[in-house]
This record gives C-alpha cells, sequence and structure tokens, in this order.
C-alpha cells in the first residue's frame, strides 16, 4: 500500500534510523584541557579504581581512547564526578606516557602482550627455598622481563629455614642483583618485611612470584591496613600453590620516603614472546659496547657474535656474558623445560 501522494519531495520521506549513529566521524578528539590527574590503584571488570588527591575515584575508559587500555600504575586524566563517592563514575580520558611497563604474554608462541604493570621502578621476584621448589627458569624468565621493560630487579628469597640459598645466589651473582633472604618465623615477627622494606623507600616496586612462595603475605606486612586474602596452600602432589591475588593492586607505603607495592596475581608462566635481546642486554652495559663489530640482527648468542672476542680481549668478566646469554637462551625454552 502506497503511503505518499504523487508529488512528494525529500522532507515527506521517513528515513530508518542509522544504527551506528548520524554523526560524521571525526579524527578531532576532545582536549579535556578541565580533566584531573590521577593513577590507576587496580582494575575489575572494566572499571578502573583511580587516586585522585587524596580519594579514590571509580572510573571507566573513554570511548576515544579506542583499543588503548589502562592499566595498575598508570598516570591518567579524569573527567566527570570525581567525588568518590558511592554509585559514581568518572572517566578516563587520557593516558600518560609509561616510564616503564611489566609485559608478559600467555605463552612464547603468544604474539598478544599483556601489560602488567606501568610506571614501576622495580620487580621484586619472591621465590621460596623449599615448600614448593624455586623455579629458576621462572626466576630468569622475569628477570628478562624486567631487564626488557625497565625495571630493576630484586630477588626475595623466603622459607630459608628449610633450604640454603647459596645455590641459587650463586647462581644469579654474576647478575650482581640485590637479594633478601627470610625465614619463616622472620615472616611472623616482621623481621622479613622490614629488611624488604630498605629496599622499597621511595620506589614504585611490582611484586611478582608464583602461588605459595609468600608473596601476598609479605605485601601484607609491609601495608598492614590494606591486607588482601591469604589462603593459599601448596599442594602435597603438584607442589605448587593456590592463586589466592586475582587482580593487581597498588597499595601506598605509608612512611616518610613514600613509594607503593603492587602485587600481583601469581603466575605459572611468563611468556616472552613480546622481548627484543637488544634491549635485554641493556641491563650489561659493560658489554654493550662490544656489540659494535656484531652482525645484523645479532642474538648475541651464536657464532658470530662479536662479545665472544670481545670477552676474551678481558673488556668484561665471562661470567657476566655467560649470565646474559642464559638469560636469552629463557626465551627460546618454555619454562618448564
Amino acid at each position: 500500500m502506497r503511503r505518499y501522494g504523487k508529488n512528494t519531495d525529500e522532507d515527506d520521506i521517513r528515513q530508518r534510523p542509522n544504527r551506528k549513529g548520524t554523526r560524521p566521524r571525526t579524527s578531532i578528539r576532545p582536549k579535556h584541557e578541565d580533566a584531573v590527574e590521577g593513577m590507576v590503584l587496580t582494575v575489575d571488570r572494566g572499571r578502573l579504581t583511580c587516586l585522585v588527591d587524596d580519594r579514590t575515584v571509580t572510573a571507566m575508559k573513554a570511548r576515544e581512547l579506542g583499543r588503548k587500555a589502562a592499566v595498575v600504575g598508570d598516570r591518567v586524566s579524569l573527567v566527570g564526578d570525581l567525588s568518590g563517592e558511592k554509585d559514581t563514575l568518572a572517566r578516563i580520558v587520557r593516558i600518560g606516557e609509561r616510564s616503564s611497563v611489566l609485559r608478559r604474554t600467555a605463552d612464547d608462541d603468544d604474539p598478544y602482550e599483556r601489560v602488567v604493570v606501568a610506571n614501576a621502578d622495580q620487580l621484586a621476584i619472591v621465590t621460596a627455598l623449599a615448600d614448593p621448589e624455586p623455579r629458576p627458569r621462572l626466576i630468569d624468565r622475569c628477570l628478562v622481563a624486567a631487564y626488557d621493560g625497565g625495571l630493576s630487579p630484586l630477588l626475595v628469597l623466603t622459607k630459608s629455614d628449610l633450604a640454603p640459598p647459596d645455590a641459587l645466589l650463586e647462581m644469579y651473582g654474576a647478575l650482581g642483583v640485590p637479594h633478601v633472604v627470610t625465614t619463616r618465623e622472620e615472616f611472623v615477627d616482621g623481621v622479613a618485611a622490614e629488611r624488604v622494606h630498605e629496599h622499597l623507600k621511595g620506589r614504585t616496586t611490582a611484586f611478582v612470584g608464583h602461588s605459595g612462595v609468600g608473596k601476598t603475605t609479605l605485601v601484607n606486612a609491609l601495608v598492614p591496613a590494606d591486607r588482601r586474602r591469604t589462603t593459599g596452600v601448596v599442594n602435597a602432589v603438584t607442589g605448587r600453590g593456590r592463586h589466592t591475588t586475582t587482580s593487581a593492586l597498588a597499595l601506598p607505603l605509608n612512611d616518610k620516603e613514600g613509594g607503593w607495592v603492587i602485587d600481583t596475581p601469581g603466575v605459572r608462566s611468563f611468556g616472552l614472546h613480546h622481548v627484543d635481546p637488544s634491549r635485554v642486554i641493556l641491563a650489561f652495559p659493560e658489554l654493550v659496547p662490544g656489540t659494535e663489530n656484531c652482525p645484523r640482527a645479532c642474538s648475541h648468542d651464536e657464532p658470530d657474535c662479536a662479545l665472544d672476542a670481545f670477552v676474551a680481549e678481558g673488556h668484561a668478566d665471562p661470567a657476566r656474558l655467560f649470565s646474559l646469554r642464559r638469560l636469552l637462551a629463557t626465551r627460546e625454552r618454555r619454562e618448564g623445560d
């Protein structure tokens, strides 16, 4: 049945609404000069908790940011309701430039990298000397991720009353990584937290480690006002713990020097698909000059690598070159191998 007469014009024609919107596309984004600066404390199902001045604000990412995601530690710019009151929601309109990133992939053949933490200065790698057994391959992978992302590593060895730390410390001695060795009793009386705290003053430190090593227990001792659940138990059959931390969380150190602690979920693998060997070697500054005569795209672990001659001529310690190559080799070996 015809709805219009013979002499219709465009104004008489009803148009079906465009489901994708009728506004023309533009590459011009709002500037939001009135946006307020904040820091992302945690992310949970698309909602981000941010610290703005002295209050926490719940926010979501603005549509104009596209696929760019904000992570814990990011400095962001927010607009909207910044009161922090219940049922209010702000909007993140800008993500600041990152000074460092801790990244990982699910596995070595996974091309999709995940940024775990942004703008941290230090990576505290927590591992138990027994119950569960230490996993040097995982430690190596965390070290590579730290060097690649611009973080300084700190090795925290727990449960030294169950097994001596000598062998593990010898393995990493040539790297010059600072370390703290603690016992279970020191965890209880707070001595462990005090000794670790000396390395955290005025810095933003991300804590990483597989489940059951005491990572979250240590974080709770460092920041007692914000305790996280620590009910993980080491499985007697697999020797692995149960994850008790499911999302990264930034917590402030309440002392004069300041600083932040970022607790991350326990990891069972640490993929390094994204790592560029040329960035890892920057953590070995005495070896960098020796790469000038390396062939293009040298992996620094092949017959024509110039580092062999460089070290043979006495310009660097052979143990340092061995450590570099051991770390780079972890990119080719799965963590369980």
